[in-house]
């Protein structure tokens, strides 16, 4: 390598990157991408700190990634240096995929494409550029590896990923709740009949773990008001598409434009890689770019909702635990028309509901406990923690919200 590359991170310190092909990766246009997409969307709008980006993610996760391979290198599991990279790269790339405003807009300026399905279109892309060096990041990634273990620690309950962005949110956010001790949870790892285990030691750090990770989703990422902002972008992006696709021109950078023109499928970004290369030009600043744009637009709905944004006027939310009926969400929406003005067929932009959910533990996606006799049991059955079992059950709350009022007539 040119020279050894060191970054500092605000989470763990110094980071060095440990080879010249991860470094290729990391210098890379799609890489470098990441950084103009926030690791939180619009959650800034709540925690002010949320600010930071998937670069920081990516980066992150790959060093925690280090660390646990020289931990379970040191505990006897052979891994091979091409093993070790390949790995890291694994990690490094899990969420290249990722569009503008990450899961807000997953599934509306995209038609219902996942992002790890364009993570690993992405990392292909990659594969053919490096003349065929990630062929092992590849198997890895799709867990077609004889080495399961190596998918469950890019991908699993309990996996690199979720320490890294769990340490990371709540260093961002400032909501303590989050901390998860994530070197205790890694120094405890292990692997057994290739599969990943934690030392009946650690127990309890899984546990605070679990339930770290069920807070955060409560306080931070299914926060009512992050909520109503997402549910806000999506309906701009629907008018927005709507409108574009109707016959209306904007002023707006070319990839933004053409995938409003255009509902493409998984198999559309599988047989032509142009669009894949497209969608890898488009970030935040895309669609920032536009609200700015459009706060001006002859539309009411596009200018309304995007004068909201810039003001910070978002839509009024409930959430509670019992979900609305048909007449009454019906009754609420005529009062909404009524109190803008708006013509009836108009209202899903300004009026949203739906349901959000949490778990802390799915049971049938174990997490793997080691025991001192050398047994491998279910962290839920684990003598006296009545917690996880607690956790294992999915809930929900329901959402309803509004705009309070138009800044300007239609």
């Amino acid at each position: 390598m040119k020279s050894q590359k060191i970054l500092n991170d605000p989470v763990y310190g110094f980071i060095t990157i440990p080879s010249e092909l991860i470094f290729t990766i990391i210098d890379h246009p799609y890489f470098q991408r990441l950084r103009r997409i926030k690791q939180l969307g619009l959650t800034d709008f709540v925690y002010p700190g949320a600010l930071h980006t998937r670069f920081h993610h990516a980066i992150g996760a790959m060093h925690l990634m280090s660390i646990t391979l020289d931990n379970l290198r040191n505990k006897g599991t052979e891994i091979s240096n091409q093993e070790y990279e390949s790995a890291l790269i694994a990690i490094l790339l899990h969420d290249i995929g990722h569009g503008p405003f990450s899961h807000a807009l997953e599934y509306s300026l995209l038609k219902s494409i996942p992002h790890e399905q364009l993570s690993l279109l992405i990392i292909e892309l990659f594969n053919k550029e490096l003349d065929g060096k990630l062929d092992l990041v590849l198997r890895i990634f799709k867990n077609t590896y004889e080495r399961k273990f190596f998918h469950q620690l890019v991908s699993s309950q309990l996996d690199i990923d979720r320490l890294d962005y769990l340490q990371r949110d709540c260093f961002f956010t400032g909501v303590s709740e989050g901390t998860i001790g994530a070197d205790r949870i890694i120094k405890m790892m292990d692997v057994k009949n290739d599969q990943v285990v934690i030392e009946e030691k650690g127990i309890y750090s899984i546990e605070n773990f679990l339930s770290a990770r069920r807070l955060m989703y409560w306080q931070v990422y299914l926060h009512k008001t992050t909520v109503s902002a997402e549910k806000m972008l999506i309906n701009l992006i629907q008018r927005a598409k709507m409108l574009r696709q109707a016959g209306q021109s904007f002023t707006i950078t070319d990839e933004f434009d053409y995938f409003l023109q255009n509902d493409h499928t998984l198999e559309d970004f599988r047989q032509n890689p142009e669009i894949l290369k497209k969608f890898l030009e488009m970030d935040d600043l895309d669609i920032w770019g536009a609200v700015k744009l459009w706060k001006r637009q002859p539309d009411y709905v596009l200018r309304n909702i995007s004068n909201m944004f810039l003001t910070r006027d978002l839509f009024k939310i409930t959430l509670t635990n019992d979900q609305a009926s048909q007449e009454e969400i019906k009754e609420m929406e005529t009062k909404t028309i009524h109190k803008l003005n708006i013509p009836e067929e108009d209202i899903t932009y300004f009026f949203s509901h739906g349901t959000v959910s949490n778990y802390g533990y799915l049971a049938k996606e174990r997490i793997n406990i080691l025991t001192k006799k050398g047994k491998v049991i279910d962290v839920a059955q684990a003598a006296d923690l009545p917690n996880i079992k607690v956790m294992s059950k999915i809930v929900e709350k329901h959402y309803i919200c509004k705009a309070k009022s138009l800044n300007s007539n239609f």
